[in-house]
This record gives C-alpha cells, structure tokens and sequence, in this order.
C-alpha cells in the first residue's frame, strides 16, 4: 500500500517528529510504500490564492504534486499538535490547497454546494496523532474536542474515506521519558494494527531521504 504521511510542527526534536518517524518505520516495517512530507521543513506555502480556487484551475507544480499524491494514497496518516484546538495554519492551508474539489471530493450534477459533496478520496483508512497539554476530559467537556469533529466529519468523512482513527497523546509538557516513549511504541501498534504487513517488500521508502529530527528531547506538544 502506499500511505501518505504529513507532519506538521515546527521543532524537529519534538515529539511530533518523533511520532511519525515511528509510524514511517512501522509502516515500512509492514511492506508499505511511505510518501513523507514535514511542511516546515519543505516550506510549504499555505496561502491559497485567488487563481487556485477554481475547480479547473492551473496548479503550481507543487501542489500538483500534493494532490496527485493524495489522490493515489491508499492510507493517510496526519502528525499535528493541538494548537488553540486547531491545526498549525500550515497544515490547515495545506488542506485548504490539496484537499480541493475534483481531488478530494466532488459536487453531483444540478449541487450548486450548498449539498453534501461526494467524497473522491481512494484511501478507505485515515490517521491522526495528536499532542496536547490539555487534559482529555476537559478537552472533550469544556471545547467539545474540536479537533474531533475537523478530521472526522468535516474532511475525512466528506472525502470518502469510511475508516478513520485518532489518537492523542498528552499531557505532553509534563511527561517523561519513560512516557514518551511507551507512546511511541503505541503509535507503532496503532498503524501496524490499521496497515498490517504486506507481502510485497519496499527496499527504501522516500520519507528516509526527508530526514528526522532526534527522537524527542522536550515536552513541546
């Protein structure tokens, strides 16, 4: 299968990166083709233009690229730290850019779009992984787990994929060691739970050629 991976966060010590270097191995571990991007590190632009919204519209060569990549993935799996219960804006402008009409989903014959669009997506299976300092019941009490409902129902369910799963991880800025770590080896039993191993062999993923940070020295969430 091949999976698309996106990180988003900033500090290549954090846990964050730590968290999808531990997927992209799982993955790679299992037989999956990994197609890895950090948006920080590759300066990713989030700004959507006036000249991109079109459905028909001429794209940059790398958001044509996001795009074809996220059309062929077989599997998404999402890194971002809980931020004002929030993506980073750049990975909210990444969606803004990539998940598009005639990519990620569509509007049938006589929808002007004010109707519920016909997911395109190919990938049947989702992931996200959350960091937060906020405790998970006040997340769920007090803000209603926002971030919940932006992955589940507002993207991911609009887009057609029909399996999706989310994970957070916190309280992060007080964790140890010894915590951080027996999250990483849950993140690893996660995808390799929802992308079990394949027959098919991959010799080199391309996310080895992105590079990771360390594995987490600080409790940035």
């Amino acid at each position: 299968m091949k999976i698309s991976l996106i990180l988003a966060h900033p500090d290549e010590t954090s846990l964050n990166h730590a968290i999808a270097k531990a997927a992209a191995e799982q993955l790679e571990a299992n037989g999956h083709e990994v197609v890895f991007h950090d948006l920080y590190k590759e300066g990713f632009d989030p700004l959507l233009g006036r000249e991109e919204r079109p459905k028909d519209a001429i794209l940059p060569e790398m958001i044509a690229e996001h795009c074809r990549q996220i059309c062929e993935a077989d599997g998404i799996i999402i890194v971002h730290p809980n931020w004002w219960g929030q993506p980073p804006a750049i990975l909210k402008g990444w969606v803004d850019r990539t998940i598009r009409p005639g990519v990620a989903y569509e509007f049938l014959d006589g929808d002007s779009g004010e109707g519920v669009p016909n997911g395109l997506l190919k990938a049947k299976t989702a992931m996200v992984f959350n960091t937060s300092n906020t405790e998970e019941a006040r997340e769920k009490r007090v803000f209603g787990d926002p971030l919940e409902a932006i992955w589940r129902n507002c993207i991911f369910g609009l887009c057609g994929v029909s399996n999706f799963y989310r994970r957070t991880f916190g309280i992060v800025v007080t964790s140890t060691e010894v915590q951080r770590r027996n999250w990483l080896e849950t993140v690893m039993d996660d995808v390799g739970t929802r992308f079990p191993k394949s027959n098919v062999a991959i010799a080199q993923s391309p996310w080895r050629k992105r590079g990771f940070g360390e594995e987490t020295k600080d409790a940035d969430r």
